[in-house]
């Protein structure tokens, strides 16, 4: 299930933001974005995150400000010196080559990795990590309401798309039912039909063969099962916990009936409605994806 939360803070010479953020996966994903000068958070965001959520890729992100006065970025001299004097190496190894190099801008050396550094790695961290594992709690209670919120919507949704289930599984049960006779009175005529021009023929065998004719074409155990995962679906809405995985494979259930029930329909009313049959549930599996 898709998420999101932000949550601003102050304490220990630091401002920061963090936010949380998780998009539709069929496991749990988690993924820290901190800077990796802060440490003792991975493990913390992780089980904060493990909490409330079951399935998604979700990813915890943090901005660190220091406060001014709190100290800044400094040059590292003996990181400057090896820079300059490989960039030394450069230049002459050009120059006996017969190249000409474009001189490197002071922002592209203090760009270079370890030039400048912050004073954030001289600074006792301690207390940070505190108040921000601190906030955790905030930030994932913001998250869960927000997903929370997102859920009740989709229940509201699929729901109705169960109604719209039920009320054509009870207008094909409704169809089936009034060509019942009509079927019987078609496989009637075709057996004497067929007794009539087929001398010699095995009564027996010809009602057997239009026996399984007529199973073929009902559509009784469809409808039935159509009804069954209704009511199973909706028992899953109202369960605590991950239910995503188990509406997912009801879905497809959904579909295979709707599929039979098509396939067996003979009669272009009875297929108009496992058509729509169809398109709902497609509307449904749509939105199931959605669902931790």
């Amino acid at each position: 299930m898709t998420g999101f939360a932000a949550l601003k803070g102050a304490g220990a010479g630091f401002s920061w933001a963090w936010d949380m953020r998780a998009v539709n996966a069929r496991g749990l994903d988690v993924r820290v974005r901190v800077p990796d000068w802060v440490e003792g958070l991975d493990q913390p965001v992780r089980a904060a995150v493990a909490g409330v959520a079951a399935r998604g890729n979700v990813t915890v992100g943090l901005r660190l400000t220091r406060d001014e006065g709190a100290g800044g970025d400094r040059i590292d001299r003996a990181a400057l010196a090896r820079v300059l004097e490989q960039l030394g190496a450069v230049d002459a190894a050009a120059a006996e080559a017969g190249v000409t190099l474009a001189r490197p801008t002071t922002a592209e050396v203090l760009a270079t990795r370890g030039v400048l550094v912050s004073d954030a790695g001289e600074t006792d961290l301690e207390p940070l990590t505190r108040a921000l594992t601190a906030d955790l709690p905030k930030l994932v209670e913001a998250f869960d309401a927000m997903r929370r919120s997102e859920g009740e919507s989709l229940k509201s949704v699929i729901g109705g798309q169960l109604d719209r289930i039920e009320a054509l599984t009870a207008e094909a049960a409704r169809l089936a039912e009034a060509r019942r006779d009509e079927m019987a009175a078609k496989l009637r005529d075709q057996l004497a039909r067929v007794l009539d021009n087929a001398e010699g023929a095995d009564a027996d065998r010809v009602a057997q063969e239009l026996a399984l004719i007529a199973v073929k074409s009902d559509v009784t155990e469809e409808i039935d099962r159509l009804n069954a995962h209704v009511k199973a679906a909706r028992d899953l809405l109202e369960t605590a916990g991950a239910i995503g995985r188990k509406l997912d494979f009801l879905s497809q259930e959904f579909n295979r009936e709707a599929n039979t029930l098509c396939s067996k329909a003979q009669s272009s009313e009875l297929t108009r409605v496992g058509l729509d049959l169809k398109a709902t549930i497609d509307q449904m599996r749509e939105q199931v994806q959605n669902v931790e």
